[in-house]
């Protein structure tokens, strides 16, 4: 690996690193298109004795569809245990908290049906017996699926929550908003704010941490968003790598008060 960041800050201790968490939209791909060292920086990882692991916000997909996504991309190895998204999280969160009980569900087909394989009870329909709403990442959204959520909301004070807080996904012209967008437009029209679940909470990073035996210091987060990405390594308290290759600039980093642990162009610079 390279032996300097963006400011000239050493990296040579990454090489002792056995967990490797990489966020994905603006990370390793942009849209359709797989980022140039990917392959190889991943091979590597494993022929050093690593693990490599994919951390995403983006609910938009379930786990089954990321493998093929990455598959298609050429990265024919991967498999879903490679995998922690915020729907899982958010699975798990909604299992402990509601077991069995109805709750609404705004999202993707695809999203839903993770949801439903994993035994909760959801609905998409407005109904007055829920006891709880779920707000994700849903490029599929409609009208109708924005009147239900608001109806919901408006005529019943029960939890409501969302997979995750980023503004905008990243797509090969620019952006597109995602789900704290999203939610950002539900609050104006119902004054409900939801609980956010994935990143910048820790929840992603510890689960990892668990399944594959790694402390803290042999962690590390990489991830184009400041807000959500570096802030959850933070919070997680591990060491984390800012890439330039998605959302967050430079002048972004100026501003935050979320410092990263080392700022890089892109992740092909670790090779």
């Amino acid at each position: 690996m390279q032996k300097k960041d963006y400011f000239g800050k050493e990296i040579f201790k990454l090489n002792s690193k056995k967990l490797f968490l990489f966020d994905m939209d603006g990370t390793i791909y942009l849209d359709n298109q797989l980022f140039e060292g990917v392959d190889q920086l991943l091979k590597q990882i494993k022929q050093d004795g690593g693990r490599y692991v994919f951390i995403t916000n983006n609910s938009s997909r379930s786990v089954k569809d990321y493998v093929k996504k990455l598959h298609n991309l050429g990265l024919t190895y991967v498999s879903e245990q490679d995998f922690f998204t915020s729907t899982q999280a958010s699975k798990k969160l909604f299992k402990e908290k509601f077991g069995s009980s109805l709750i609404y569900a705004q999202g993707t087909r695809s999203f839903i049906e993770e949801l439903k394989e994993f035994g909760l009870n959801v609905t998409e329909e407005y109904n007055e017996n829920a006891v709880a709403v779920l707000v994700g990442f849903d490029n599929e959204l409609t009208s109708e699926k924005l009147r239900n959520t608001c109806k919901t909301l408006t005529l019943h004070n029960i939890p409501y929550y969302a997979t995750n807080p980023d503004w905008v996904c990243p797509v090969d012209f620019g952006y597109v908003p995602d789900c704290g967008s999203m939610c950002f437009g539900i609050e104006k029209a119902t004054g409900k704010r939801p609980i956010f679940i994935g990143k910048p909470q820790p929840e992603m990073i510890y689960l990892a941490m668990d399944k594959f035996g790694a402390s803290k210091e042999q962690t590390v987060v990489f991830g184009d968003r400041i807000y959500t990405d570096i802030a959850s390594g933070v919070n997680a308290g591990v060491d984390t790598v800012l890439v330039l290759s998605g959302e967050a600039t430079m002048e972004d980093y100026n501003k935050s008060d979320i410092k990263p642990t080392y700022v890089i162009n892109h992740v092909k610079e670790l090779l």
